[in-house]
């Protein structure tokens, strides 16, 4: 288990603040909250802080009950921000819907400052520009439809920044180094909309100046309007962030950017599925980072001391789901017998009592080696293994099914020897002891009779009920001498 606890005081002596700034408009899916853990862990090399803004300023998009899985989909992965929603903190509020009138403090300064103006166009009016620009095989640029004449804005129509310079802008990037873009990515975008609400272009912006980040990780998406935020900056005449773009995340074909084609899920289906966080947190560290070493099962304690904002590469990184399904599996390994019952719920998934403890700490060797995550254990425990709760109804078919022809009634015969050799066992004993007793009868029967099959697999059947199961000595191990057999004795009993 991933016991590492953050003991890092988060202050702001080093100046290094990060923030995760979602939009409340559905689910988590694995580039954001690996955006959030990049952010986390930078934060906390640095002393320094990590935020948790919301986004809300789109509410034709916004989904109820957004806000709260966001907070649980971080805390489910023990990422913990000191400041932001439900935290509170000096520079909140941190939703944006309750800073409107923020925003149109600075919205008032870049009216002042000759950076901004009503929109004067319709809809339709915009729309024919862009019909125009096309037909001429063009771009269309809005700049080019500035009006010469301001009006004063009386919040009605949307708010339009006026890029002061048309130039070629270049900024520093983290990961991708040195970038730039050229004229055709600046146009005058909308600040304010006709709802009252900003865009995120300006939004961001502001948020990000007043709760003093100084370092934001943000997707690949956003290089192209860079040069856009870029002159707001300028024209606001504040400092500049540090900027960091993230990898994007690909398919399992590596060929295109992951999707709801590609399987792309909601962070805590992964949980509903039997994944352990410490894992997942693993896994997400990896797509797009690597540790200096080869090993990969890093713990929150390695990621901390690894992780170098340096290290993350410019290229996209590969969802690979048989990766982090094997890390999985290793970090459900680490767990004690008790943590893995405890932590997968093993109790009332099956609808058991608390007196199938005992019986379910015996099975955890058996899940372990099979169980990729907790969903594929559950999914043993009803079905192969869910005899050993409840005894089985047996077919004769089925334990007469290595009966030779002309060896009828050797299966009772070897049952009954089984069960003789059984008396000699005490009621916990461990499988290698079991076997120990029973495999010199099994191993003693010919191949001509059936070989140690012919005695096996009625024994196993008797006990299982099933076709596919444990061995029969790890089963009478784990139902116990007096169960193993009350079992057997059924079986013969069907035999007659």
């Amino acid at each position: 288990m991933d016991s590492f606890s953050i003991n890092v005081t988060y202050t702001a002596q080093t100046g290094v603040r990060t923030r995760f700034a979602p939009s409340p408009t559905g689910q988590m899916h694995v580039g954001g909250i690996r955006t959030a853990l990049y952010a986390w862990l930078f934060a906390l090399q640095h002393g320094g802080e990590f935020i948790l803004r919301i986004e809300d300023t789109d509410k034709s998009r916004e989904i109820e009950g957004s806000i709260g899985h966001i907070m649980e989909s971080l805390k489910w992965l023990g990422i913990k921000w000191s400041e932001g929603i439900d935290v509170g903190g000096a520079f909140g509020p941190y939703l944006q819907s309750e800073r409107l009138d923020i925003y149109l403090k600075y919205a008032h300064k870049l009216i002042t400052d000759g950076h901004a103006y009503p929109d004067p166009y319709t809809e339709e009016e915009v729309q024919a520009f862009r019909e125009a620009a096309e037909a001429e095989k063009r771009p269309f640029l809005y700049r080019d439809h500035r009006p010469t004449t301001m009006q004063e804005w009386d919040g009605k129509a949307p708010l339009r920044f006026k890029v002061p310079e048309i130039k070629r802008y270049e900024w520093n990037d983290l990961i991708r180094g040195t970038m730039s873009a050229g004229e055709e990515a600046l146009d005058d975008f909308i600040l304010i909309k006709s709802d009252g609400f900003p865009t995120y272009n300006f939004a961001h912006v502001v948020d990000d100046y007043e709760m003093k980040i100084t370092h934001i990780m943000r997707g690949e998406e956003f290089i192209s309007s860079t040069p856009k935020f870029l002159s707001l900056y300028d024209a606001l005449g504040i400092q500049r962030p540090e900027i960091a773009t993230m990898p994007v995340i690909l398919g399992a074909e590596g060929t295109k950017k992951l999707g709801k084609r590609d399987g792309a899920k909601d962070i805590l289906d992964y949980r509903s599925e039997g994944y352990l966080p410490e894992a997942m947190r693993n896994f997400l560290a990896l797509l797009g980072w690597h540790p200096t070493g080869d090993e990969e099962k890093l713990s929150t304690e390695d990621l901390f001391r690894e992780f170098k904002i340096e290290r993350v590469q410019k290229s996209g990184a590969q969802f690979d789901e048989q990766k982090l399904l094997h890390l999985n599996r290793e970090w459900m390994r680490d767990l004690s017998p008790e943590e893995y019952v405890e932590r997968g719920n093993l109790v009332a998934h099956l609808g058991l009592g608390e007196d199938a403890v005992p019986t379910l700490l015996k099975l955890v060797p058996i899940l372990k080696e099979r169980a990729h995550t907790y969903q594929e254990a559950w999914d043993m425990l009803i079905g192969e293994l869910a005899s050993i709760f409840k005894a089985p109804e047996l077919q004769k078919e089925s334990l007469l099914a290595k009966e030779p022809a002309e060896g009828a009634g050797s299966t009772k015969a070897h049952l009954e020897a089984v069960l003789g050799l059984m008396k000699s066992l005490h009621e916990e004993q461990d499988a290698d002891a079991v076997k120990a007793v029973l495999m010199p009868y099994a191993d003693g029967i010919s191949k001509e009779n059936g070989g140690r099959g012919a005695a096996l697999w009625p024994l196993r059947y008797a006990l299982s009920g099933a076709e596919r199961s444990p061995d029969p000595f790890t089963l009478i191990s784990i139902l116990g001498k007096g169960e193993s057999i009350s079992r057997i004795q059924t079986a013969l009993g069907i035999l007659g």
